[in-house]
């Protein structure tokens, strides 16, 4: 799990890519708690975590690359 900080380091497209894995482990996890295969469901809610902080960090940096708007 990254930090904060290991995040904003992070280009945008690497950031996208990890959006990307962590949404298809959510996916996975979510259906092998289903069938009653998973054990462990932490995994489920740390990779949930991190998948919003990722989505967070994207966000802030997203609103710093704006101009604000005068007028």
């Amino acid at each position: 799990m990254a930090t904060t900080k290991e995040l904003r380091e992070l280009t945008p497209e690497e950031l996208k890519h990890r959006v990307q894995e962590l949404r298809e482990a959510v996916f996975h996890n979510r259906m092998k708690r289903r069938l009653a295969l998973e054990t462990d469901f932490s995994v489920h809610k740390k990779q949930k975590k991190e998948l919003a902080r990722i989505l967070t960090v994207m966000n802030q940096k997203l609103k710093e690359t704006k101009e604000p708007v005068n007028g």
